[in-house]
Formats: structure tokens, sequence, C-alpha cells
């Protein structure tokens, strides 16, 4: 159980082993999941302080890993094109999808092409879009078969990813991590969808958990190789939060 511990401060529970995507989760209290939306969410991470004034809080990110794991597991070329020329990659598919310039790309358009390059890798249908955007299902479908006419290897590694799921019974992420997947063979259709869901999104997500495990386990080293007063104090999924003396925020950083 989460206490207030001899050092004033509670402290969360990790853990390695619940969530199937090898995602670390956090619990009693879970301080993964603090709303920023919603005012009362603000308000509560106003609570969240470093020890003293002589330290910050520090928070790093990877910018839409699980997008650029997708590129590198798919081999897209337009896709990994994007990211190597730092383009805006929502900008970009919806460039590709709705068949405009890249510079008279609407804010519309954008969100829109956002929530296809996410739903992409969780098998999203056109009825998932069409409700997700509040458009009708032949435009919702019109997306995104404009978007597989792109990014033809995001077709093919989808197409595998289900493929070999069903011939081997799991999938693995790219540092070989395995997960089964028994629902992909079930007879009952739902289940069996899920598991092709779960067969697309699994070596994405989990790939993406993996590299924060070992981004953690590097920036550990490298705080203690260095001799740093700074620490790790939580991991929000692809995001590090950092309690960084005011001395070392260069250095931290980089």
């Amino acid at each position: 159980m989460s206490a207030v511990q001899s050092d004033g401060k509670i402290h969360s529970n990790f853990n390695q082993m619940i969530t199937a995507t090898g995602r670390i989760s956090s619990t009693e209290p879970n301080l993964q999941n603090i709303p920023i939306k919603l005012e009362q969410g603000r308000e509560i991470r106003r609570a969240f302080e470093p020890e003293n004034s002589d330290f910050y809080i520090l928070t790093a990110d990877y910018s839409q890993i699980e997008l650029r794991v997708l590129a590198h597991i798919s081999g897209d070329r337009n896709l990994i094109e994007a990211f190597v020329n730092g383009e805006d990659i929502h900008k970009r598919t919806a460039s590709e999808v709705f068949n405009v310039p890249i510079n008279e790309v609407t804010s519309i358009q954008r969100s829109r092409a956002k929530a296809i390059n996410f739903g992409i890798v969780y098998g999203l249908s056109d009825f998932g879009l069409s409700q997700d955007l509040k458009i009708s299902r032949k435009e919702a479908k019109e997306y995104i078969e404009n978007y597989f006419a792109r990014y033809t290897g995001v077709r093919k590694y989808l197409d595998d990813a289900i493929k070999q799921a069903k011939e081997n019974g799991y999938v693995k992420t790219i540092f070989n991590r395995i997960r089964f997947i028994p629902e992909i063979n079930s007879s009952n259709r739902n289940i069996r969808m899920l598991g092709e869901r779960l067969a697309m999104n699994t070596p994405i997500q989990g790939s993406a958990a993996d590299i924060i495990k070992i981004a953690m386990v590097n920036v550990y080293k490298k705080l203690n190789e260095l001799g740093l007063k700074s620490r790790i104090i939580l991991q929000v999924h692809d995001e590090l939060v950092l309690e960084v003396h005011k001395d070392e925020i260069e250095e931290v950083k980089r």
C-alpha cells in the first residue's frame, strides 16, 4: 500500500508485469493518469512540487514514438521520409489523404489525419472513424482507403502481423518480447477481431514500452555515472519525469 514514507513523500507502486503490452503501470496512487485537460486535473497537478527550491521538475518525452516505431517496423518509405525530414506527420498525412498541398492543409484536416494516424494501428474501422469524427461511414471509408493507398508499407505490415499471429499464436516486439494472442484463432468473430487488433498494435505499443524502459535504465546509469543530484521520479508511458537540481538543468536535458 502507498503511504507517506519517512522522507515525507507519497510513493506510488510501479508494476512491470500487469499490462499485457509491457507498459509500466502505477497504482496507489496512479500517478500516470492525472488529467491535464480538466480544471480539476490541473488543480491536482499543482500539488506536485520538487523537494525544495534548489530543484525543478523536468519532463522529457519521445515525440510520437508509436508512429515512429510503426515507420521502423513497416519500413514504409513515405512515413520514414516524413520523420527524416522533420515534417509535421499529421499535416503530411492530411496532405496525402485529402490530396491537397501540405501548405493548404486546414486545422480540421490535420485533426482528422491525426485520428487516422493513431487509429490505424488499433485496427480502426470505417465505422469507428465515422463515430470519432462525426462523419459519414462512406467518407470515413474513403479516408482509410486513401491512407493505405499512400502508406502501402503500413498496409502490408498490418496484414502480415495478423497472418503471423494466426500461424504462430503470438507476436513479438522489436526486442523479441513475446505476447501470446489465443483470441486470434477464436471461432467467435468479435473475439477474433479483438485478436487481430492486438496483433496489429502489440508490436508497436510493446516496442515503445521496451524503448522507454531501456531509456530509464540508461538515464539512471548516466545520472549516477556523472554523480548528479538529479533523479528520475516518474515514468508516464513515453515520458520521463525527473527532479533536477538547478545547477544540472542543461546537463540533464542533454
